[in-house]
């Protein structure tokens, strides 16, 4: 098992050892991102994750955020894509969208994936859920913005995966 570095210093010691097992299992490693935007090559799923990690991390410390447990900032970063985890496939040297996925969905599937793991806050959940921002389907903006109003900590988690894609491009 090849367990990068960041991953082993923050996000092992507060996660079982079996959600890492099926992240390794499952590609979540060596994954990308998506097939033509941010991380669109072998890793970017991680790396992407990694990056918003310590965005959201680094955004906690300098706008002294408060969160229902400690560990949110590291869990909501790294898996906050995790729906992306069958995505894709490779098709020769592209990446293509998998369309056997058994489960669709984006923020929702990354909960439900996640929820076979650990126990989420609220928060957590929420955050999660709705870290697309604006850019989730129009019919969901009255549910982002209250989610908003409850969980602030979901504005500053879509801003850290906005960091992390446009401005970092991982």
């Amino acid at each position: 098992m090849n367990i990068p570095t960041y991953y082993q210093e923050h996000i092992l010691p507060i996660v079982p050892d079996a959600l890492t097992d099926y992240l390794n299992d499952n590609g979540f490693f060596s994954a990308p991102a998506s097939t033509k935007y941010h991380g669109n090559y072998e890793g970017g799923l991680y790396n992407h994750s990694r990056i918003v990690t310590e965005t959201l991390v680094e955004l906690t410390k300098n706008n002294k955020l408060e969160w229902q447990n400690p560990r949110s900032p590291y869990i909501v970063g790294m898996f906050h894509d995790l729906c992306k985890i069958d995505s894709y496939r490779k098709n020769g040297d592209k990446w293509e969208y998998n369309t056997d996925a058994p489960l669709n969905g984006h923020g929702d599937k990354s909960v439900i994936l996640l929820s076979q793991h650990i126990v989420l806050t609220d928060e957590e959940i929420m955050c999660i859920r709705y870290h697309m921002g604006a850019f989730t389907d129009e019919k969901e903006w009255n549910y982002y913005s209250r989610a908003v109003e409850n969980y602030p900590n979901v504005l500053w988690t879509h801003t850290a995966d906005m960091i992390a894609s446009k401005l970092f491009k991982t």
